[in-house]
């Protein structure tokens, strides 16, 4: 054998010849021959547990490791849900408190405008029979005076939680939502101002109305009352306004409408004692209609051809055509009496006497009680007299006055009456 193939039969695995391996201890000597796919196969072997050992420690040198990443991880994403809950059931409380407040706010605004359609309900009811009162008065006086319509049936459904979209769809059915941002008592106020508005104007209307019908209840009293004296009547109403005073004081606005209330009550009651008195002073045509044939004064006597003092007017009417009484009063004189032919004298009161004369027939008796428009008598041509007519006078104390003044005053009133 060459020195060659010596080195080369030497190397491990490329030995033609199996290797033996020789233990020796003592006497006792063993030999182990190793082949080379066996020596192979244990050196892989080997090789593979040497791997797996190595494998193994890494594992369970970094074991730790990745298991704190993967729990530092979890707790990491545990942690931004949480958060994420929190900050969801803080929305959803301030949302629900939102809720509830803008629940309280609509409640609160809904109270308020019972409160004033109630208020405005309970003013017609005070105004109604001022009205009825107004509506005996003459023409001039307004009757239309503003009163609240039929109280709407607004009421806040408080068993049913108010959301946005609810409210939306109950308060504003039609309206866009124009911002989705805005809350129900956002949307609730600018509804509210404007019924709140409409009641204003409301009430402000029924002021105006009840300052304007006390307005002109006062100058229709006064028209009345200026054409009773302008005819020497006295008219004494009495109510109460003579010593009296204090000092100026503003109204406090929510007694403003009971003062109008009250004003307006005075001037009705004014208004009403110059009509009662109008009513019974004798200022009425006593023949309505019928044309003055001879005036009150100096004239020439119809019979004589001579001047003469007349104390009255006639008036020229048929036989048989009724007479009136001018005024409320007693009947004091029913008979015949002299040149007067048949004659009614009737009592007013304050000095003041009536006289009906040349009656052709009389239909009152003496001391009896007659109203204003009573009929007393019929036309005739009694007594001193040239043809069938109404001798009328009115005396003050006995002393006869120009009956055409109290028939002026008569007529004036009759207009304000």
């Amino acid at each position: 054998m060459s020195v060659t193939d010596y080195r080369q039969a030497s190397v491990f695995g490329r030995r033609k010849e199996p290797h033996t391996v020789i233990i020796a201890r003592g006497d006792d000597i063993r030999h182990f021959t190793i082949r080379p796919l066996a020596a192979a196969l244990l050196g892989s072997a080997v090789a593979a547990v040497a791997v797996g050992y190595l494998l193994a420690t890494s594992y369970l040198v970094l074991r730790d490791d990745l298991i704190g990443a993967s729990a530092a991880r979890q707790a990491r994403m545990q942690h931004a849900y949480e958060d994420r809950i929190s900050l969801l059931r803080a929305q959803v409380d301030r949302i629900t408190s939102r809720q509830l407040l803008d629940q309280q706010i609509v409640e609160s605004k809904v109270s308020e405008l019972l409160a004033r359609q109630s208020q405005l309900t309970q003013r017609h009811g005070r105004i109604g029979p001022m009205l009825e009162r107004v509506k005996g008065s003459p023409a001039q006086l307004p009757t239309d005076a503003p009163v609240p319509a039929v109280k709407p049936d607004l009421r806040a459904d408080l068993s049913m939680p108010i959301t946005a979209d609810s409210t939306a769809s109950s308060y504003w059915p039609n309206r866009p939502q124009a911002n989705t941002f805005e809350s129900a008592a956002d949307r609730a106020d600018r509804l509210f101002v404007s019924i709140n508005q409409s009641l204003r104007a409301i009430e402000s209307e029924q002021l105006e109305g009840l300052d304007g019908l006390a307005e002109n209840a006062y100058q229709t009293a006064d028209q009345i009352a200026e054409a009773l004296e302008a005819a020497g009547l006295t008219v004494d109403l009495d109510l109460g306004e003579d010593g009296i005073g204090g000092p100026l004081l503003p109204v406090e606005s929510g007694k403003y409408f009971e003062a109008r209330v009250r004003e307006l009550d005075d001037a009705m009651n004014k208004l009403d004692a110059v009509k009662a008195v109008a009513k019974v002073v004798p200022i009425h045509n006593p023949a309505p209609g019928k044309p003055v044939s001879s005036s009150f004064g100096i004239r020439r006597d119809p019979i004589i051809r001579r001047p003469a003092m007349h104390a009255g007017i006639d008036f020229r009417a048929k036989t048989g055509t009724s007479i009136v009484s001018a005024g409320a009063g007693t009947v004091v004189k029913a008979g015949w009496n002299g040149g007067y032919g048949r004659m009614v004298e009737i009592d007013h009161g304050q000095g003041l006497t009536t006289r009906y004369a040349h009656m052709s027939k009389i239909l009152v008796t003496k001391g009896q009680t007659v109203d204003t428009g009573d009929i007393v008598g019929e036309v005739g041509s009694t007594g001193r007299s040239t043809g069938p007519h109404l001798h009328y006078e009115v005396r003050r104390d006995g002393t006869p006055v120009d009956p055409l003044r109290f028939l002026k005053a008569g007529k004036t009133v009759g207009k304000l009456m």
